[in-house]
């Protein structure tokens, strides 16, 4: 169930990752339930690493593991850096992170032909997924007359 994402009580680690997804998952930035659920995930993490006896350091890097897992590569931040560097004649850099939220569902094809993955850019394949997203945008911009 999605709710309105002001409804529920914001922890710190709930704000954290709310912030977080608004730039680089905007289309989980209002799920609620998940933001609620990994951030109260996060806490508790925290907290029983601290009664396990370690450290705030220790305790606070296992918190942001959890808090972070699956999130790590951002298929919207990739949209941005090709636009950046591909298209930064076409898109002003200031208008590059509205667009990648506009060409998400259109790029969705592309992605899905990738084992995406916290360390996906890393991968070999994420260059091909580059040039495909390349590809993808200029038949977006080219219907859209931007080009």
């Amino acid at each position: 169930m999605n709710k309105n994402i002001d409804s529920v009580e914001l922890s710190y680690y709930r704000l954290t990752l709310q912030s977080f997804l608004k730039e680089s998952h905007p289309e989980l930035a209002d799920d609620a339930e998940f933001i609620a659920n990994r951030g109260d995930l996060a806490a508790q993490t925290y907290s029983q690493t601290i009664t396990d006896g370690h450290s705030h350091n220790q305790a606070e890097a296992l918190a942001s593991e959890v808090l972070y897992k699956g999130l790590y590569f951002s298929k919207h931040d990739t949209i941005v850096n090709v636009l950046w560097n591909e298209f930064n004649q076409e898109v002003p850099q200031g208008s590059a992170k509205n667009l990648a939220k506009r060409l998400l569902a259109f790029c969705e094809g592309v992605f899905t032909k990738y084992p995406l993955s916290d360390d996906f850019a890393y991968e070999p394949e994420f260059n091909q997924l580059y040039t495909e997203l390349t590809g993808t945008i200029v038949i977006w911009m080219e219907e859209h007359e931007l080009q």
